[in-house]
């Protein structure tokens, strides 16, 4: 007898895996429960992320975008079909990365999550006096925006103490602009000019001189016997290397750059981007900027007091995004807030909120790692709204490390047994109890625990901060100490990174290591950032008697085709773009008679693909064996040395910037949040390389809410106790012993349940 319709539907309850192999999977194969919480765990690089988002999420958008017409299609970025040999029961995938939100400095959290267009309509429904539509509020329109910043709330301008030395002349050296050095093209224009005595300092110019030398635009003057245009320093500058167009390469200049461009506030908004009409409308008392600048959980407060029928429907939906905001941990932010100024766990929260008030169900959700950057107070929170997600009847996929999200999951698969070619297994598929029985890595370290210094180290001295105001900081003043492992702590939003990074980064022989993104081409990879490709292409060098350059695909060693990236980006008109192997090397970078020579038996480019650990092996001594030894101590042994940058995490490149720190001769080291993307079982060789730096000498700063870590410091600095207006104050200071006795913190109560399991 046939089966009824229903149960056969009913039957689509599993999505199914079958034969994956998309970068280290070894033809993984598995079932995973639909409209379940399933949490994916393992080491770095042990296949998670290749899995979740390399193969179902990957493969759902790209049957998804196949949907759509040609037109629509070519805005659309290009998705291969994943090495898999089946995926069933697919749903549409959403993924909620931790990709950072764009540097685009118009785009705020308020136009990131549409409260700011609301907000526009409410005030050009209500507001008084009435200035015009929604778009007289808009910053990046021309009806709204200030157009002496255009927008921007800002200016830029030269600082032209970082351009001269006043106290010198032209022949004494007086500019200190890259370039512009004593007998250089630049400097003889100067010279020659006939506008100033080169032996007299610029300190001693008359006015009309110091507006020449500086100021004067494009102007043919005749110079020795050539007519040569003269333009004043400042303009000159502006157009070698501040021009939109050009971006400086050269460290030295980009340095320069750094340091002689300001961004002052504009004077004509103070600040707020829009013109004067925008900011005369009120509502009760508040112009639109003044509400935009208010922590988000005052702005909710605020406009629940706004009770007219004619904006209710659209005051309600405002008001419920505005909630959102606050019960995911983000109510200490502001809708004026750049959003590329947020962390990458802050721009996932920040794309979570546009899916929770969705009407869509049996959605499929991935996450990767969503407890970055909260504190374990917070972590509950975030765990709430992921079984709200689940609820609703959806699939909710996490790529996790943290014990705490790990609990609530319905099913869990781990993946293993380590890194790289090490990895890509399936280890365990089934439910938490079964984790904790199954004798895989991650279920022995799920209640391991981190205990107490017996001694803590004694500081050798201390770095004042004192009146730290950034942000939320209420002049605070504190002394972090030297020579010991210090660990900042406090709930997401507390201050932590504004008293850090906004007091110690200037200060001499202080090294941040952060997880920014890191600027290269295509064919960036750990090999060229490192420097670890130098020692490799001498080393083939001299084993086969030719030039270095050779082996470089940067260089004459490249494939002509394909310039050394491997992959050829083919512009498809209205199609969208595709990225394809190069038929000519078949992905490997170099011209034949590059492959050809051979250091031991392989090639350049085998030599690349070779994994952190696999290199170690094959150069067991020498300088490149020193870059490797200090990858693989960062834990970053599972690494081939030839994937591109642009495919780390924000932990992996923070790791590989430390790797490259340990090499150079520093004394006090930041780190923000060490423990992104490591496994339980890698936090513990993640704080023997933190005693290693301290013991050599260093001092270690370390911004961090795993408990592993303050349990391991020898001093904590706590800020709070809330976040926004309710933090911003040093709430306890001393050893983590003090904190866990005596403290009545968040940090302090979720430490002493710690080290108390």
């Amino acid at each position: 007898m046939q089966q009824p319709a229903r149960f056969i539907a009913d039957s689509h309850d599993m999505i199914e895996v079958r034969g994956a192999r998309e970068n280290n999977l070894a033809s993984v194969s598995v079932d995973i429960p639909k409209r379940r919480l399933t949490v994916f765990t393992g080491v770095s690089g042990s296949g998670k992320s290749s899995l979740v988002f390399g193969t179902i999420a990957a493969e759902s958008q790209r049957m998804i975008n196949e949907t759509y017409s040609a037109f629509l299609q070519s805005f659309m970025p290009s998705l291969a079909r994943p090495d898999v040999d089946s995926l069933r029961n697919l749903s549409a995938a959403i993924v909620v990365d931790q990709e950072r939100m764009g540097a685009n400095s118009r785009s705020t959290v308020g136009t990131a999550t549409d409260a700011y267009a609301m907000l526009r309509i409410v005030f050009s429904r209500l507001g008084q006096p009435h200035v015009g539509s929604a778009g007289a509020f808009s910053f990046n329109l021309a009806e709204g925006m200030c157009l002496t910043c255009e927008g921007l709330g800002r200016v830029s301008d030269l600082d032209v103490h970082q351009l001269v030395d006043v106290e010198r002349s032209l022949n004494d050296g007086a500019i200190t602009v890259p370039n512009f050095t004593v007998d250089s093209w630049y400097w003889q224009t100067f010279v020659g000019s006939g506008l100033f005595d080169p032996d007299v300092k610029l300190q001693d110019f008359t006015p009309q001189q110091w507006q020449d030398f500086l100021y004067k635009p494009a102007t043919k003057m005749k110079i020795g016997t050539q007519t040569l245009t003269y333009e004043g320093l400042a303009v000159k500058v502006r157009r070698l290397y501040l021009s939109k167009d050009k971006e400086p390469t050269q460290p030295h200049v980009k340095a320069f750059v750094e340091r002689a461009v300001t961004f002052t506030t504009c004077s004509d908004c103070a600040g707020t981007r829009l013109n004067r009409a925008a900011l005369s409308s009120r509502i009760a008392g508040r112009n639109i900027a003044e509400c935009s600048a208010m922590q988000i959980s005052d702005l909710a407060a605020f406009v629940r007091a706004i009770d007219d029928p004619s904006v209710a429907p659209l005051v309600g939906n405002l008001r419920d995004l505005l909630d959102s905001l606050v019960e995911i941990g983000l109510g200490y932010l502001s809708l004026d807030r750049e959003s590329g100024t947020l962390s990458g766990g802050e721009a996932q929260r920040v794309k979570m909120v546009r899916h929770l008030g969705s009407s869509l169900t049996d959605v499929t959700y991935v996450f990767d790692e969503p407890t970055v950057g909260l504190h374990p107070h917070d972590i509950a929170r975030m765990n709430g709204l992921l079984l709200r997600l689940r609820d609703k009847g959806n699939t909710v996929l996490v790529v996790e490390h943290k014990p705490e999200t790990i609990a609530i999951a319905d099913h869990v698969v781990d993946l293993g047994p380590g890194a790289g070619p090490d990895g890509g297994r399936i280890c365990y598929a089934g439910d938490l109890a079964g984790l904790r029985r199954s004798g895989c890595l991650t279920g022995r370290h799920l209640d391991h625990r981190v205990s107490l210094r017996d001694r803590v180290r004694t500081p050798t001295g201390h770095l004042p901060i004192r009146g730290a105001d950034l942000h939320n900081l209420r002049d605070v003043s504190v002394d972090v100490p030297l020579g010991v492992l210090t660990v900042v702590t406090g709930v997401a939003g507390s201050g932590k990174s504004s008293l850090i990074h906004g007091s110690l980064p200037r200060r001499e022989g202080v090294v941040v290591v952060d997880q920014s993104a890191i600027r290269g081409s295509r064919r960036s990879n750990p090999a060229t950032y490192t420097g670890l490709l130098d020692p490799i292409r001498a080393a083939f060098a001299r084993a086969n008697k030719v030039k270095p350059a050779l082996f470089s695909a940067n260089s004459e060693g490249a494939c002509p085709k394909c310039r050394g990236i491997g992959v050829i980006y083919t512009d498809l008109a209205m199609m969208a773009g595709v990225a394809s192997v190069c038929e000519e090397c078949e992905g490997r970078r170099f011209t034949p008679q590059v492959l050809a020579y051979t250091l031991r038996g392989k090639n350049i480019s085998e030599v690349l693909g070779m994994s952190v650990t696999e290199a170690r092996d094959f150069f067991p001594s020498g300088p490149a064996r020193s870059v490797l030894d200090r990858l693989a101590d960062v834990g970053l042994g599972y690494l081939s040395l030839g994937q591109p940058l642009t495919t780390l995490s924000g932990g992996e490149r923070q790791r590989l910037k430390l790797a490259i720190h340990m090499g150079e001769k520093a004394h006090t080291y930041v780190l923000d949040e060490p423990t992104t993307g490591l496994h339980l079982a890698d936090v513990d060789k993640l704080l023997a390389l933190l005693d290693r730096l301290v013991d050599a000498g260093n001092t270690v700063v370390v911004i961090e809410h795993h408990q592993a870590v303050m349990a391991h410091a020898d001093w904590i600095i706590d800020l709070g106790p809330g976040a926004g207006h309710d933090g911003g104050r040093i709430v306890f200071t001393g050893t983590p012993a003090d904190l866990v006795a005596h403290g009545d913190t968040h940090t302090a109560t979720h430490l002493r349940k710690y080290v108390s399991r």
